[in-house]
This record gives structure tokens, sequence and C-alpha cells, in this order.
């Protein structure tokens, strides 16, 4: 089974269901400390959910945890329920359990997060602190319902030990953070952050705000920032009854250069940033496929292509991609016409994959030791790819005739500006990660 170290309960049959399965090494269950927000939680009430729920969905964070995933989903289907375990984004079945169980877990772990246990009717959000193996992590808990109707539980891991708020720690290539400054000397308009859901987009929005120097510019923030820091970046207090508009307002007066901003989720929000973003810089996110799409949408939610082009100045979008395992990666001679048809150098002598198996017709090869690093996949963890488009005057004028998504891609990628292929061709040169990588992300969304 995938990434497994030591024995995790959940990986695969859960032993209730088989008793002939060997019995797993012992390890410490998950530790929760209570809801991130503060909001207290009173288990009495609930002691029959707890006695049934409680280590089971220990077990299966734990599960999780121990194998590396990022997200734990579990659906019931029928008699049965499933966790899914996303490692570096990619799907890995984790256990199999009974109904009665798996809706245990479920109802335990909203409960745990602050949401209503009872409440099947309508989607909850919440989140919990836990602590595994020493390491503080945030689980921000989360309910849908699936196409055939039943309730849906995600589980989103994050390492709190990992920072991942800097354009340093996020990876931001070179040019990307002395374009953000030169952007906001402007003192206006509104850069924003791009991508669908799970693709690091949320990072990428707090990497922007951390590209400003902070001594030149005072930057208030409006945003819940949870568990990320944000130095030097004062909290503007809210007074109750304000809108966003007049807060802004507000903050204007009292000689704001940025504004940090929630993410934007409809028309109406957007529309209220239109004159303050004539005064100050705002930095939100939206969710799209990529920079250009993102673009398209603010022209359609404004009903106003021109406003778009004069209100935008950077749409910055992400693409999560796997690295190489440090530990068992294998470095090879690329073949000349290889680094022709990618568009890498002539002159790049090396670059690196994972570990190839020995050739069946050589029966004298060694066999593979496996990587307890990586767990034999080859990769740990994952970096972004990133793609800029500045609004120049060509791509301002392509937006207010109402230009399709592709053709803002193709006048920026004639500016040269940076795209996500580049971007990621220039972490395959770095020896971070493989073309085989490159290639799965962009076949994954059929590019």
């Amino acid at each position: 089974m995938f990434g497994k170290k030591g024995g995790s309960s959940g990986g695969g049959n859960t032993g209730r269901e088989n008793d002939d399965d060997e019995e797993a090494d012992e390890i410490d269950l998950v530790s929760f400390q209570g809801t991130i927000d503060g909001t207290p939680v009173d288990l009495k009430p609930h002691s029959k959910l707890v006695q049934v729920g409680l280590v089971p969905a220990k077990e299966m964070v734990t599960d999780g945890l121990s194998r590396r995933a990022e997200t734990i989903r579990l659906d019931i289907k029928g008699e049965r329920g499933q966790t899914t375990l996303y490692v570096d984004g990619v799907a890995y079945a984790g256990s199999r359990m009974a109904k009665n169980e798996a809706m245990a877990i479920m109802q335990m772990m909203k409960l745990l997060a602050g949401c209503d246990p009872k409440d099947r009717s309508k989607p909850q959000k919440g989140g919990l602190k836990a602590t595994f193996e020493d390491r503080p992590y945030e689980a921000l808990v989360e309910t849908s319902f699936s196409s055939e109707g039943a309730e849906r539980l995600y589980v989103r891991l994050r390492n709190l030990k990992v920072k991942l708020d800097t354009p340093e720690e996020l990876g931001f290539p070179a040019k990307l953070k002395p374009l953000v400054r030169e952007l906001v000397a402007k003192r206006r308009g509104l850069i924003l952050a791009t991508g669908p859901s799970g693709s690091g987009v949320t990072s990428t929005r707090f990497g922007l705000v951390r590209a400003i120097d902070v001594y030149l510019y005072a930057i208030f923030t409006l945003a819940d920032a949870g568990t990320r820091e944000l130095p030097n970046i004062t909290k503007f207090e809210v007074v109750e009854g304000d809108d966003v508009e007049t807060t802004l307002s507000r903050i204007s007066r009292a000689e704001g250069d940025v504004v940090f901003l929630d993410p934007l989720e409809g028309a109406e929000q957007l529309k209220l940033l239109t004159d303050p973003c004539e005064k100050m810089v705002l930095i939100s996110e939206i969710a799209a496929k990529d920079a250009a799409s993102a673009i398209a949408l603010v022209g359609k939610w404004l009903e106003d292509q021109a406003k778009a082009a004069s209100l935008l100045e950077l749409v910055v979008s992400q693409k999560l991609i796997r690295l190489l395992c440090k530990d068992c990666k294998e470095a090879f001679r690329p073949n000349p016409k290889l680094l022709a048809k990618v568009g890498l150098p002539p002159e790049t002598k090396v670059l690196y994959r994972k570990p190839e198996p020995p050739e069946e017709d050589n029966p004298k090869a060694a066999p593979l030791e496996p990587c307890e690093t990586c767990g034999d996949v080859g990769y740990v963890g994952r970096t972004a790819m990133y793609e800029s488009i500045q609004m120049t005057d060509q791509i301002r004028e392509l937006v207010a005739k109402g230009a399709a998504p592709d053709q803002i891609k193709a006048q920026a990628r004639a500016e040269g500006m940076l795209t996500l292929n580049k971007d990621g061709m220039r972490l395959v040169a770095e020896g971070r990660t493989s073309l085989e990588e490159l290639q799965r992300v962009f076949s994954a969304e059929g590019r």
C-alpha cells in the first residue's frame, strides 16, 4: 500500500471486515485539540456519538496523515463507506467500513469541527486543530453531496510547520515578485490570484501580498488569515453594519495603499470594488480555470468589458506539480532530439526522472531497493507552476473588445509573459520534477 509507514489502521480494509488480516503495528492516533476558530464544542450531549465515532474518526485521519495525504474523502455507497486519500494530488484507495461506522465518522468530524452533526440538509464547513507525531496540523472539514444525493466528507490537512506564505516559500519565478512591486507602485488597480479549487490559489493570494514591501506602503487586510502569518500588515477594524464599499472608503481616508481581501464570490461583490480600485491596490482571488479565463469572468461579472480592462492590473494562476524524491530520483543524459522537442536548451546535460526498473532482458541486474522516503512512488510533495498576465495596452484593448480567453492567452504569450508550460520546463531543467510528471499534469486536463 502506498506510503505506508508502520501499521496505520485503516490502510486498505480496517480489520473489522477481515479477522484474518495481520495485526498492524501500533502507532499513536492523532490528537484533536479543538476548533480552529476557538468555538467550544460540548461533547457531553453527544456521548453516544463520541463512543461509536471518535476512535474510528481518529483512525481515519491517522491513516491519512501517516500516508502523507493532504485530503481525505469519505463516501457512503450502499451499505459500505470508502475513504479515498489524495497524496500529492493523486488518489489512492483508503479504508472500507460498514455504513453505520462511516456515518458516525462523518457526524463526529462535523461535531469536532464546530458544525452541526445532525444537519444533512446543506453543505457545511468547519475546522479543527490536530497533532500527529509531534507535528501540528490544521484539518479543514467540509461536507457536500454526491451526484446520487449522498453526503460526502472532505478533510483537508495542512502541516503548520510547513510554511507556504512568502514568494520564496511558494517558489515564485524570479520575475514575478519584482513585477508585483512594479504594479503596486501605481497605487491603483486589482491584482488577482486565480485557479480551480485545490490548485493552491489561496497560497498564491497570500504570496502576492507578501511580495509587497511593507515598509514602503500602508497595507491593510480585511481577509481571514486563519493560521497564516501577515507580518507588518494591519488588520483593519470593520465597523458593525458597514458594507465592503464603506469599509474600503474608510481605509482610503486612512491613507491605505494596499488592501488584502477574501476571495471574490460573485458579481455584486466585485462591482463594489470598482471605485476603490481607482484609489488603492486591491488583492484578492477568483475561481477560474486560468488567468485568461479569470480576466474574461471579471468582464462578465461587471457587464462592462472596458471597465474590466481598466480595473485589472495583474492575474496570476498556478498549477500544482509533484516534486521528484530527492533520495531516489535518477539522473539521465537527455537525447538532443528530446531537448529540441520540449524546448530545452541544447546545452542541457542532465535531467532527472523517477527510478526505472531494471530491464527484463538483464537477469543479472540487481532489483531496486524500495525507497522509504516516497514509498516507491518516486515523488514527495508538490510545488506550483505559475502563469501571469499583466494588463498591457495591447491586452487591455483585447479585453475591452470582449476577446475570448484563448485570444487573451495568445497575446500574453506573444508578449513573452510567463506561462504554465514555460515555468514547468524551468522546474524540469532544475531537476525538481520530471518530463513525465509535466506531461501527466497537463494530460489530466486534456491539454
